[in-house]
């Protein structure tokens, strides 16, 4: 019988040779036929060779299918490497495995990290211009706790993928994640405002209370006058964003006193502690036409602000007061009649040598816009003859500025500017940049010289001398009046007595049945009728004046 695996390991000898085995050993009995030995056909494959073929099949199969389903390398550099694994940590696109980090080094100069990524084939167009990536770890930002997942997973790096059609294989990491990303919808806007205030990535923008986006990004201008933001509303709260709508500082708590009483104005807990913008159409106004993508906008201090009709360019006016500028500060408001004008720009003192003096100018900012619709409609121009000669005539009416008390209880000071009838005369020049006008002394201040002034005065009086005279006065009188109560005062008494005495026979005399009543009343009787027959001459001589040449009609001569 043939084995099937191969011939055995006995050798087989010829007729002509012995049987190695042969008499013992094991061998074949001597009385059996020769074996026949019929070689195996070649064709034939082992089963041996089969499994090592199927291994190598399966092993193709998967390089194939691993080839075919890698996507492209890209290089991503990062500032620190912090929670990053070769070959553990993964790429995810909304929590799906795109791609996996293949090795991480360091730049030439040694400044940053190159993390290698392979990429899946179903994230090939990822690797496009405009796609963003971040290595997502637990963060703690304005927008809330983020990747928590990670205490337990591990950090991987977080993709957005970009519309761009040009490729791209280097890119440079955000540090943090985008507040916004491609897939969502609205639109981003630009406001531009003087400081930052408390405003982060990620900070809520509100509309009527309700948020409706966020900051997605902030810078300074090159010219370091201000900051520039950017922000996005979400679908569909985008709408309410129209051409006029006015932005502002929402942040903190706006605290106010006025005739009605106190009033307390804030977005929520979280824009009092975080910062917010908010951002509302003019109460006057309708809803204009919906603000196109990326149009740029005023940001307002708070929402007075925001609110107050557009500005157009100020005025640059200096002020020189002779007084203490203590509870003035830069920022402080430009007042008249109760209108907001301007604010205070700066605040220095200069030393005159002519009059050997210390003046505090006050650099401001004034909005001549500002006193309504009709002045800017009417009144000329300021940088123009016919708005040189209106402020010529209006200085001359009295125009000056004057500091006054704001706040009693802080001792915060504002500039007023206000006519003054009584002022002295003074001339401006109009044409000076900054323009400087006139002013008065604070009436306050007023009221202080003329009680220092009184003060003076009084300080003058000799109250030390008028004292001494006083006490010498008063005993003076203490012994004038022991002498009338022991001189005079005795002699007083007797002359009252004869004078009471007096008094009592006038008393008598005059009384209505004494001889000289009687008398006097019988002389007032005759005197009376003598002044009868004297009125009936007079008038008898009125209507017969001759009679006093030809006597009375029938007397005889």
């Amino acid at each position: 019988m043939t084995s099937p695996q191969g011939p055995s390991n006995n050798t087989v000898k010829g007729p002509n040779e012995p049987s190695r085995n042969a008499g013992g050993g094991g061998g074949l009995p001597p009385n059996l036929p020769e074996p026949v030995i019929e070689p195996r056909s070649r064709w034939i494959p082992s089963l041996v060779w089969v499994l090592p073929l199927i291994a190598a099949l399966i092993g193709i199969v998967l390089v194939v299918k691993s080839v075919s389903g890698r996507g492209p390398t890209i290089t991503i550099s990062f500032v620190s490497a912090e929670g990053l694994e070769t070959g553990k940590t993964k790429v995810k696109y909304k929590d799906v495995d795109v791609g996996t980090v293949k090795e991480i080094t360091l730049s030439k100069d040694h400044s940053r990290v190159l993390v290698d990524v392979q990429l899946t084939k179903v994230a090939e167009d990822f690797a496009v211009k405009d796609s963003r990536f971040w290595v997502v770890r637990p963060r703690v930002a304005a927008s809330g706790v983020t990747g928590l997942g990670t205490l337990l997973s591990g950090a991987y790096i977080g993709v957005d993928a970009g519309k761009s059609k040009e490729d791209e294989t280097h890119f440079v990491g955000l540090e943090t994640p985008p507040a916004v990303t491609g897939d969502q919808k609205g639109r981003q806007f630009t406001l531009r405002g003087e400081s930052l205030g408390s405003i982060d990535i990620g900070s809520p923008i509100y509309y009527r209370r309700v948020q409706v986006g966020q900051v997605v990004g902030f810078s300074l201008d090159k010219d370091g006058t201000g900051v520039t933001m950017q922000v996005f509303v979400n679908a569909p709260y985008d709408q309410y964003v129209g051409t006029n709508s006015r932005w502002w500082h929402a942040s903190g708590v706006d605290l106010r006193l006025d005739a009605s009483g106190f009033k307390l104005n804030t977005q929520s807990l979280a824009t009092v502690v975080l910062g917010g913008i908010a951002f509302q159409t003019p109460q006057n106004q309708e809803p204009g036409q919906q603000a196109p993508d990326n149009m740029t906008f005023r940001l307002g201090s708070d929402e007075q602000d925001a609110m107050r009709d557009p500005d157009g360019q100020p005025i640059r006016v200096v002020m020189n007061f002779n007084q203490s500028l203590r509870g003035l500060s830069v920022g402080a408001p430009i007042d008249f009649r109760g209108i907001l004008l301007g604010s205070v720009t700066g605040i220095g003192i200069e030393y005159d040598p002519k009059t050997r003096t210390f003046q505090m100018p006050v650099t401001m900012n004034i909005y001549p816009d500002r006193l309504g619709k009709r002045f800017r409609d009417s009144a000329p121009r300021p940088n123009t003859v016919a708005g040189q000669e209106l402020l010529q005539r209006l200085v001359s009416n009295g125009l000056r500025g004057q500091l006054r008390t704001g706040n009693l209880l802080t001792g915060q000071l504002y500039v007023a500017l206000d006519v003054f009838p009584k002022a002295a005369k003074v001339t401006v020049d109009a044409t000076a940049d900054p323009l400087e006008l006139p002013t008065v002394p604070n009436t306050l201040d007023e009221l202080q010289l003329q009680v220092a002034d009184i003060a003076k005065k009084l300080d003058k009086i000799p109250f030390d001398d008028i004292g001494n005279n006083l006490n010498s006065a008063l005993k003076n009188a203490n012994s004038l009046f022991n002498q009338l109560g022991t001189e005079v005062v005795p002699e007083a008494r007797d002359t009252l007595t004869a004078a009471r005495k007096t008094f009592g026979e006038a008393q008598n005399t005059l009384q209505q049945d004494s001889p000289l009543q009687s008398d006097v009343h019988q002389a007032l009787q005759e005197l009376t009728r003598t002044l009868q027959s004297l009125n009936a001459l007079a008038d008898y001589l009125e209507r017969h004046p001759e009679s006093l040449v030809r006597g009375k009609p029938g007397d005889k001569p």
